[in-house]
């Protein structure tokens, strides 16, 4: 029996009862990297009063994911077997496809637990309209395809979702850029995290501002869909609406990628002003 069982994208209180359950039940981990699973296993043993799993820890990645395959055959039929990527839901930009059609295939059988998602948390957060959305994941590193990739994900009729490493991500607002300056972005910074944090802003202005920045973590990056334009172009329609101040700083959160709380404080000193 094989279980796919997602893991906390940050915070490690994210995790599920039911994950911790088949953590101590299971006889073999197959992971994306030993050391990381490995590390969360003791955490949630410290933190969580989980008991220690007793099973045995094998990489299972894109590079010897066929390979490991032929190695593990009758352990996925034989024995209680999860597998587990570095952070989030398991298969969605990792090898994992690969143990999904093998168990289709050979009719062995499998389980899929729900939990973390940073593609679906940002997209709750970026405030774009509808709830329909196109996941990119990572684009390639360099040359034509990436080039060929992220023109696609700009040209979508619907928001489109990309996670980028820190060291390439001034590079990827620089791309953007370069090809529509205006493009409204919504950037989602170390999910679920002490250092959380959330930007929504035209590309260009983005780029200038991350120029100064000390860009670390993880990111996820949201590309407002083709067309769609923002409900609200400047700060003082927002003041103008005859709705409440929390409302208003809201409002300006969602265009201005600041905090509510730093909103609300601006809402409050331009309400005495007029």
């Amino acid at each position: 029996m094989l279980t796919f069982i997602p893991t906390p994208i940050g915070n490690p209180a994210d995790i599920t009862i039911r994950a911790m359950r088949l953590f101590e039940e299971a006889e073999l981990f197959l992971c994306e990297d030993t050391r990381n699973t490995k590390h969360l296993m003791t955490l949630l043993q410290e933190r969580y009063g989980m008991q220690k799993p007793q099973a045995s820890y094998l990489s299972f990645h894109e590079h010897n994911g066929k390979e490991r395959l032929m190695q593990i055959a009758t352990d996925l039929k034989e024995k209680k077997v999860v597998f587990v990527s570095d952070a989030g839901m398991p298969v969605i930009s990792d090898p994992g496809q690969l143990l999904v059609d093998h168990c289709q295939k050979e009719g062995v059988s499998y389980d899929v637990l729900p939990g973390a998602n940073a593609a679906l948390t940002a997209f709750v957060a970026s405030g774009f309209s509808g709830g329909e959305f196109c996941f990119v994941g990572f684009l390639p590193q360099k040359g034509k395809d990436r080039a060929a990739a992220l023109q696609k994900a700009m040209s979508q009729e619907y928001p489109a979702i990309l996670y980028e490493a820190p060291h390439r991500m001034l590079r990827l607002l620089e791309e953007i850029t370069a090809i529509e300056p205006n493009k409204e972005l919504f950037l989602a910074k170390e999910l679920t995290k002490k250092y959380q944090k959330y930007y929504r802003n035209e590309a260009k202005i983005l780029f200038e501002q991350f120029k100064e920045e000390n860009i670390r973590g993880e990111w996820v990056v949201i590309l407002q869909a083709n067309g769609e334009k923002p409900l609200f172009s400047s700060l003082d329609e927002i003041m103008a609406l005859d709705i409440t101040p929390k409302e208003k700083a809201k409002l300006m959160s969602q265009m201005s990628g600041k905090s509510v709380k730093e909103c609300y404080d601006e809402v409050i000193s331009l309400s005495k002003i007029n």
